[in-house]
């Protein structure tokens, strides 16, 4: 009798993402992701077997602490109009 593969109904993202995957949940390219990776601005992978990987929690964490930084701003907030924190006291 062969054993059944492991499955449950639950729906849940992987922990760890492969380069292409996490720069995919992040919203950019992969090319762009791994520079950000190489200039210390994202998180470095972890290896397993040989195989890297980044850890999903470690790449919200790293963004959770972008929001924290005031006057922080990106293309998409300035293409979008968005006014930044520190917008309000320059007036």
């Amino acid at each position: 009798m062969k054993a059944k593969a492991l499955q449950d109904a639950l729906s849940y993202p992987p922990r760890l993402l492969r380069a292409d995957r996490a720069a995919a949940y992040l919203g950019m390219s992969q090319t762009t992701f791994l520079d950000l990776v190489a200039q210390g601005l994202l998180p470095k992978p972890v290896k397993l077997r040989g195989m890297r990987a980044w850890d999903r929690l470690k790449l919200d964490a790293t963004v959770d602490a972008l929001e924290h930084e005031p006057g922080r701003r990106n293309t998409a907030d300035e293409a979008m109009g968005m006014k930044t924190e520190d917008d309000d006291w320059k007036g």
